[in-house]
């Protein structure tokens, strides 16, 4: 059972992101902010959950979360600030959406850029430790995976329905043979498929 809470004085929102690791697409974030004592036997991290269930709890966390948004930052976007600066700036429009603001930022990893003047706590694997950040990071998952099938049958080559736009042999081998589409996130490289990935 993952953590109702990091602490209690303040509305705590927690957030996560999608899309670091992929050479096409939107970088996503979400946040969410649960009722104070929630709790939730089925969420966990994204990662280690099937497409069915993500689904499922997307509608659960929507219905039962005080707040939620999520929002995305473009390949342009990280072309021009990078993926690191992109990822900070994608939690910051979740953020900047909230229809009740946040207090205290819970933020998955080890590294984060202060939002305004909220204070904040990193957490290594949060997303397996905290329910908000487990639910922010079902929901940038989802969001972000149907983005990439809604943009996959104009581009067909790279398989986007199956590899989302990660680095797959298959994904990469399409870019060596195509070129890469206005989608493409530039700055980022593309090895030989053959070899391991970056």
């Amino acid at each position: 059972m993952l953590l109702s809470y990091y602490q209690q004085e303040c509305i705590e929102a927690g957030c996560d992101e999608a899309g670091r690791g992929c050479l096409a697409g939107p970088v996503f974030a979400a946040a969410v902010i649960f009722p104070p004592e929630y709790s939730n036997p089925l969420l966990n991290d994204s990662k280690q959950l099937s497409l069915k269930k993500r689904l499922s709890l997307r509608s659960v966390i929507e219905q039962e979360a005080l707040a939620y948004a999520v929002a995305s930052v473009s390949a342009q976007e990280i072309d021009n600030i990078n993926i690191l600066n992109a990822s900070y700036l994608a939690m910051h429009r979740a953020l900047d959406a909230l229809h009740t603001p946040a207090e205290f930022i819970l933020v998955d990893g080890n590294r984060f850029k202060a939002y305004r003047e909220v204070p904040h706590e990193c957490i290594v694997k949060g997303d397996g430790k905290y329910l908000s950040i487990a639910a922010a990071s079902i929901l940038a998952k989802t969001y972000r995976d149907e983005y990439m099938d809604n943009l996959a049958p104009n581009y067909p080559h790279y398989e986007w329905t199956s590899n989302k736009g990660y680095p797959t042999i298959k994904h990469r081998s399409a870019v060596l043979t195509h070129g890469l589409s206005p989608h493409h996130r530039k700055t980022f490289r593309v090895s030989d498929p053959q070899l391991k990935l970056f």
